[in-house]
């Protein structure tokens, strides 16, 4: 498995407080999508890891600590990986949830 590449699948909800943004209605006040996006990808496509579950941890701890986000549902996903399943993986939840 770890000596080829293998397809991922993220699935991301991020707690934040979006009031500023949308009382602004500007994008510098909002979360940067593509930002998180991009620094996931940069992550994933330059490690290895024997679980999916450490690869949840790491992604999750690298959304809430550099994207100053509270709370982060994940699930991440291994399409194909199982023979008659179209997708396996996990689902966490890390931080608090915003009020």
């Amino acid at each position: 498995e770890r000596e080829q590449q293998q397809i991922v699948s993220l699935d991301l909800e991020m707690g934040s407080d979006i009031a500023k943004a949308a009382a602004t209605d500007t994008i510098e006040n909002a979360l940067d999508y593509k930002a998180v996006a991009k620094r996931l990808i940069n992550f994933i496509e330059n490690s290895e890891f024997y679980l999916v579950e450490t690869m949840a941890e790491q992604v999750t701890e690298i959304v809430l600590k550099e994207f100053n986000v509270p709370w982060v549902k994940l699930r991440l996903g291994k399409p194909g990986a199982v023979t008659g399943s179209k997708d396996v993986g996990v689902i966490i939840e890390r931080g608090s949830k915003p009020a």
